[in-house]
């Protein structure tokens, strides 16, 4: 198995629940709010605030988070490196959208307006 495979393998069962307290941590370090946070959650995957918590609860891995979600048409607008990674670069397509909501996470929390982190075309 290539690098790349067992990375992305890690991340498919990588649970959301794990990953989320880091969100909140960094976002609100930086004078960010959990509501805002979860706007940016909810714009990228399409669930209401409900079903955000439902996953947290149900510590779903990011395979189900994703399975389920409603991923916004406009999420391939969303560029730059996060991880080391350049996300329009990323081949697999749910370590793709993983990335995509860590680098929103990290424009949240590094003072972006939120108009401009929920992209439109």
């Amino acid at each position: 198995m290539s690098k790349l495979s067992d990375h992305d393998e890690r991340i498919r069962k990588m649970t959301f629940a794990s990953v989320y307290p880091h969100y909140v941590a960094k976002i609100e370090k930086k004078g960010r709010t959990r509501e805002e946070l979860h706007q940016v959650i909810s714009w990228l995957t399409g669930y209401c605030n409900e079903a955000i918590l439902q996953h947290i609860k149900a510590a779903s891995t990011f395979e189900e988070f994703f399975a389920q979600a409603n991923v916004n048409h406009n999420a391939h607008l969303i560029t730059g490196v996060i991880c080391g990674y350049r996300v329009e670069e990323i081949e697999n397509p749910l370590t793709q959208r993983v990335r995509y909501l860590d680098k929103l996470v990290d424009e949240l929390a590094k003072g972006r307006k939120i108009e401009k982190i929920l992209r439109s075309a």
